[in-house]
């Protein structure tokens, strides 16, 4: 045995370490099992917290900034309050500037928008968001419902343009007891401070899946709105969507040069959610690393044991000629093969399930215990597991790195057995 050892060298030690694994079938499937619930439960988190990000980086990214968005100076100041006072590029053409913007390389689309308070009369609701938008542009870009990825009309259509129309949320629609073809008396206030009297027929119900604008929203076309508060040919906001959203630092360095120091662009990644976001990441590896230390405790003990247990057979490894680094080698091997059968279990376990989970999201209300709890965050309603074949890999990876690096010091432990005391035992 020792000769075909020595002959076969790291080989040999690696096969013994292989056969060990299934000489206590019941101590072996407890170590499995701890590894693979760390590594499942990394995965589905993992995949989950991702999911819950994109969803918010989406809302912002569709409803809030774009990928870039420019602004006043002073609207940025007062932002909370939406005034209409203060015009991006004042003095300057919004055609030309828009058209400037759409020539940027990498610039898929432009859009002005509006955004105002109104007061409304005749309604058990009081105050909502009024939203200029030109909605047969935005919807051929942007999915409105974020779970169904369409438009986001439940009933009727978007407001056709320049015309006395408009769109409300469902939540809105259901608390107001509106529906289509009636008539929607408002107040809002105008750049020049003149209050303006509204009353727009409402020609569509949508629901978007997010809280904030269901519940409280107003649609209306820009061009209408832009006349009723007298901006004249300018607008209160222009956002941009890109190729791609990793270009929008680019792009917002590019429209600095075309709008004035009295301006603000800023890109969706500034925004305040998504900054205290991702601000979160290092937390979230912390709590992935305790998963898998109360795993590793469970492979250390029983390496532990094992060593205890079989500390004649350790003894008696040394008098026929094993080196201390070989036998700590053959524990260190037999216990990595118990962290990589874990974490490829615990892998397929977690792959299977947020595979399953991009398809079926989870209900944000549900999780938090209703809209209000999460209305003034921008999330939508439905969070999907996020599947991604690197985050399974480095999942297993890092299982398999945490557990071999635990388990490394019970396994130097064997080395100092002496052959002699050992066999005495």
């Amino acid at each position: 045995m020792i000769d075909n050892y020595k002959q076969g060298g790291l080989g040999i030690i690696i096969t013994i370490a292989f056969r060990n694994i299934f000489r206590n079938f019941r101590r072996t499937m407890f170590c499995v099992v701890a590894v693979a619930i760390a590594v499942f439960f990394i995965i589905f988190f993992s995949s989950f917290i991702t999911g819950m990000l994109q969803s918010m980086y989406e809302v912002v990214q569709v409803f809030e900034l774009g990928h870039v968005r420019a602004v006043s100076a002073q609207y940025e100041a007062e932002s909370e309050y939406s005034p209409v006072q203060y015009p991006v590029a004042e003095g300057k053409s919004l055609a030309a500037t828009l058209e400037r913007i759409k020539a940027i390389p990498g610039v898929r689309a432009a859009f002005p928008r509006i955004a105002a308070y109104a007061s409304l009369q005749e309604s058990v609701v009081k105050h909502a968001a009024l939203w200029g938008m030109n909605m047969r542009d935005e919807t051929a870009v942007n999915h409105f419902n974020l779970t169904d990825k369409n438009d986001g009309l439940a009933e009727g259509r978007y407001p056709a343009p320049d015309s006395n129309e408009c769109a409300i949320g469902l939540r809105f629609a259901e608390k107001t007891g509106l529906k289509i073809g009636d008539r929607l008396p408002l107040k809002t206030v105008s750049a020049q401070f003149s209050d303006k009297l509204w009353s727009p027929v409402i020609t569509g119900i949508f629901r978007f899946d997010y809280a904030k604008w269901d519940q409280e929203t107003i649609i209306a076309d820009f061009t209408r709105l832009q006349r009723l508060l007298g901006l004249n040919d300018a607008t209160q906001q222009i956002v941009v969507y890109a190729d791609s959203p990793e270009l929008s630092g680019r792009i917002a360095r590019e429209m600095e040069a075309i709008f004035g120091a009295d301006d603000v662009v800023a890109e969706w990644r500034d925004q305040y959610w998504v900054v205290m976001m991702n601000m979160y990441e290092p937390i979230y590896f912390v709590m992935y690393l305790i998963f898998l230390v109360v795993a590793c405790l469970l492979i250390v003990n029983t390496i532990t044991m094992i060593i205890h247990e079989r500390i004649k057979e350790i003894g008696m490894m040394g008098s026929l000629g094993m080196t201390r680094g070989e036998i700590v080698r053959l524990f260190f091997f037999e216990s990595l093969f118990l962290a990589m059968a874990g974490a490829t279990v615990g892998m397929l376990l977690g792959g299977i399930l947020t595979g399953i989970g991009q398809f079926f999201p989870l209900r944000w209300t549900a999780l938090v215990g209703g809209e209000g709890a999460y209305a003034e965050m921008p999330m939508a309603n439905a969070i999907f597991f996020h599947f991604s074949v690197g985050s399974l890999l480095r999942s297993w990876l890092m299982g398999v790195a945490v557990a071999s690096l635990f388990t490394l010091f019970p396994s130097l432990k064997s080395a100092f057995v002496e052959p002699v005391e050992a066999l005495r035992r």
